[in-house]
């Protein structure tokens, strides 16, 4: 069992910044994606950036250039640094794992409470 602990969001005014943290507690197998999502009022939950075990990062188009998503393997934290935010990125962002013992193995989801994030003047 993995449990994601979201913190960091707030208001912001835009082209400001916000840190995300995502901590995680529990076993994390070696093939893994961590990723941020999220969902503003009346949108389907959409994928913001992710990292996965081999190193790879992959980013929304919306956000390329201005979200950078981070690990800390000694904190056991996630992070999404979230620079010259703009109205339309408010959402509740979540954290989310997937992660799988083997490649033939099923694999595990978790998800994170959400944090709320408000981009307005």
């Amino acid at each position: 069992q993995v449990q994601l602990v979201e913190s960091g969001g707030g208001l912001v005014q835009p082209g400001g910044s916000l840190r995300l943290s995502c901590a995680t507690s529990g076993t994390i197998f070696s093939i893994y994606i961590m990723g941020w999502y999220r969902q503003a009022p009346g949108k389907q939950r959409e994928l913001v950036a992710a990292l996965t075990s081999g190193g790879s990062t992959n980013y929304a188009d919306s956000v390329k250039g201005r979200f950078t998503i981070s690990r800390d393997n000694a904190k056991n934290t996630v992070y999404l640094q979230m620079n010259n935010l703009k109205p339309e990125d408010t959402a509740v962002y979540y954290c989310n794992v997937y992660t799988k013992r083997a490649i033939i193995s099923e694999p595990y989801n978790y998800w994170g409470q959400g944090t709320q994030v408000t981009v307005s003047s």
